[in-house]
């Protein structure tokens, strides 16, 4: 399979044209390809002047177009060009990286389709394909694109987006934590790591619409930087967006007295998660504790009992110029939920954990850490005779039990229980997509050692995020998650060729009906 490949001679500044024709290399059980000189290209008219196969010109100059035909996979990379423009992608980086969208879209393509490879075989995958860019992208060069990615840039990139996305939808906002073996980079500390790994980390706040489910902002934290911490930021970020008032989902990592204040002052909506533990949160269901479990509060779709309680939120705003605070009553709602299966199994865990911590206090095993709940939940008393004995406080554990299958979800938006909960799961999204950026675009572990290609890097990932978002949106619109990961629907498009030959429009190849039905599924026009 052929392909023409342009090559900037960096000392004479000249572009050259190469045929690169790919085959397999039986004894080293790889792909090869083989390049021959076919001209230079003229920088005024893009065409492939021949040359005498030294990279001088034949004779008079005669300008031809170029006289290689070529055959490529276009099926996929036209799913992503037609999306691309379907939702304002490619215009909007045209309009923000003039001189390097379309690599940037090339490499997004390459992540979305060839799932967990890195970004040194992009060369052979840019062999087989037609995108964007139409050219190998060499490890350097994609180094180099990403140190190119500027903050001002980006920015640009979030409000044009940010314009596409619907106003009255909530949004749902989250962050992950990404490892690194780097020592390098600034931002990359210990902190709460949410899977575990022992590495220091970067964290990543994302923004979703949970109507449009496309991500259109992100932004880089310090590793050690708690959720709680990050809101005021994100006002501000999303006030320079042109989006002064907002509707957010959060859970409860993002809870606190601060947060809410600050949310109310702005007037912002919310739908937020609330800690059982919390005394706001007790008080409030205590009230209609006895009637909770009731027929006319259950629900057979979710299979839980809900409820919801209006009241008030003791607000309170600091005056700068003033130099003091003021009080005041905010109306805000707490809807309530019982599971009984959550309540079961909060309760077999708590018992499981009672019975490890009597063990370790008649074992004498006792550790430091455990002596505030040894002296919470039992009574222990211990003589030279009859050695250690535990009795259990009950009153202790029927009091931390009464709350056991219950959730809560605070809004400062008169709204149904029910509705709240449809919102509020939908903000697992941002879960998937987190899903997607650490498994499928191979971002568990961040390998860059600079903060210019960290940050180059990650936006290149956030665009292909975007791509995928889409896609997969659309797959569970039309339930074909039945039929086909999502691997295999884009590798059903991927098998679709093109052919291009000298004096002739692009050809596109035969297209098999469940192939056309994919691109319906897509909401774009099937190529012809």
């Amino acid at each position: 399979m052929a392909a023409i490949i342009h090559q900037k001679d960096k000392r004479s500044g000249i572009t050259y044209a190469y045929e690169s024709v790919s085959y397999w290399d039986k004894e080293k059980k790889q792909s090869r390809a083989k390049r021959r000189l076919i001209g230079r290209v003229d920088d005024a008219t893009g065409k492939i002047v021949p040359t005498d196969g030294r990279g001088h010109r034949r004779g008079k100059a005669k300008v031809a177009t170029t006289e290689v035909s070529t055959r490529s996979f276009y099926g996929a990379t036209y799913l992503l060009d037609a999306i691309g423009e379907k939702i304002g992608i490619t215009d909007d980086l045209k309009r923000c990286f003039p001189d390097t969208y379309k690599q940037i879209l090339s490499l997004a393509y390459y992540l979305v389709l060839e799932e967990n490879n890195p970004l040194f075989r992009f060369e052979k995958w840019s062999l087989l394909h037609r995108h964007p860019y139409k050219e190998n992208i060499p490890s350097q060069r994609s180094s180099e694109l990403f140190a190119s990615v500027t903050e001002d840039a980006k920015e640009k990139f979030f409000l044009l987006q940010s314009r596409r996305r619907v106003d009255n939808e909530y949004w749902a906002y989250d962050t992950t934590s990404i490892s690194s073996y780097s020592q390098q980079l600034s931002q990359v500390q210990y902190g709460h790591n949410k899977e575990s790994d022992p590495l220091a980390q970067i964290n990543l706040a994302i923004v979703f619409g949970e109507s449009s489910n496309l991500p259109f902002y992100y932004r880089k934290l310090s590793g050690n930087t708690p959720d709680v911490h990050t809101i005021k930021q994100l006002l501000l970020d999303l006030k320079q967006m042109g989006k002064p008032k907002v509707k957010l989902v959060m859970d409860r990592g993002f809870y606190s007295k601060a947060n809410v204040n600050k949310l109310l002052q702005q007037h912002q909506k919310f739908l937020l998660s609330l800690s059982m533990s919390l005394k706001f949160t007790k008080e409030s269901l205590d009230s209609i504790y006895d009637t909770f479990r009731s027929f006319e509060h259950y629900d057979s779709n979710y299979e839980l009992y809900y409820n919801t309680v209006t009241t008030t939120w003791d607000y309170e705003e600091y005056h700068p110029r003033k130099k003091k605070s003021s009080q005041s009553k905010k109306r805000v709602y707490i809807h309530y939920y019982y599971n009984i299966e959550k309540a079961g199994e909060d309760e077999k865990r708590f018992d499981r954990r009672l019975s490890e911590l009597s063990r370790e206090i008649l074992e004498d095993r006792r550790l430091s850490k455990h002596e505030k709940l040894y002296a919470k939940y039992f009574i222990i008393k211990q003589t030279a005779k009859r050695g250690i004995k535990v009795t259990v406080k009950e009153e202790a554990i029927q009091k931390a039990k009464r709350y056991f299958g219950f959730f809560a979800l605070l809004s400062n938006e008169a709204m149904d229980a029910i509705s709240a909960l449809e919102i509020y799961r939908n903000k697992d999204v941002v879960e998937k997509a987190f899903g997607n950026l650490k498994e499928r675009l191979n971002m568990r572990r961040m390998l860059v050692s600079s903060e210019q290609s960290l940050d180059g890097k990650l936006f290149v990932e956030f665009i292909a995020l975007i791509y995928l978002s889409y896609i997969k949106k659309q797959m569970q619109t039309h339930q074909l998650f039945k039929s086909y990961t999502l691997q295999s629907l884009l590798d059903q498009v991927d098998l679709i060729e093109c052919f291009e030959r000298p004096g002739n429009k692009l050809q596109v190849g035969e297209i098999l009906q469940k192939q056309k039905k994919i691109y319906e599924y897509m909401d774009v026009e099937v190529p012809i």
